[in-house]
């Protein structure tokens, strides 16, 4: 990952990562973090994924039963019924609580993502509230790099407003093209049985 640095204050922290996996999964049958995929959860593929890209990490949950015998930080929603808006409520106060000024909220049914997200996402968020991937034409919320700010997400939500999209285009979000070869989603995400089987095919091709 590139990082910027200081001759005095050395090189800036990486960004706190928080996986959401607090949804209810009814279209896959619920208990969506402990599906397997290639002999692993989702919710392992997606730690194995963010372990080398950060010292900082967490799981954003509606109730601890979600992520049973989880071994990092288990952040709980402040509020119930909001969606993925609050997961990342839970992400910027647990970023700031660790001294991380940016923060990644990925979810916990994308175990494609690319290892260098981080990183390009970093290289390029500057001043920008946050820099967001799109591939296929398709933005990628759940992916995204934040720059913390409580005190917007505090309004955006009092407000009544509940995208995610909406408030990193609030924040002026900056977008970020990724390639999608053909057959490989980088950002697949799964939400149904069907999902599970193509993502199946997609690690067992993988691995030719």
């Amino acid at each position: 990952m590139t990082m910027l640095s200081n001759p005095i204050l050395g090189p800036s922290p990486k960004p706190a990562i928080v996986i959401a996996a607090g949804g209810a999964g009814s279209r896959i049958g619920g208990d969506k973090p402990l599906r397997l995929l290639a002999s692993r959860t989702l919710l392992d593929h997606a730690i194995n994924w963010a372990r080398p890209q950060s010292d900082v990490l967490a799981i954003a949950v509606q109730s601890h039963l979600q992520v049973p015998g989880a071994d990092l930080p288990v952040l709980l929603d402040s509020q119930a019924g909001l969606g993925p808006i609050s997961a990342l409520f839970s992400a910027f106060r647990f970023a700031a609580d660790a001294g991380r000024s940016h923060v990644v909220m990925i979810g916990c049914d994308q175990p494609f993502l690319p290892p260098d997200l981080v990183a390009r996402l970093s290289d390029v968020i500057g001043e920008h509230g946050a820099a967001m991937p799109t591939s296929g034409g398709q933005a990628q919320p759940l992916a995204t790099l934040w720059r913390v700010d409580d005190a917007a997400l505090a309004d955006y939500i009092a407000a009544g407003r509940r995208s995610i999209w909406g408030f990193a285009n609030a924040l002026g979000a900056i977008a970020v093209e990724w390639p999608a070869p053909a057959g490989h989603d980088p950002f697949a995400n799964i939400n149904d049985p069907a999902s599970l089987d193509q993502a199946q095919q997609q690690a067992e091709a993988g691995r030719e």
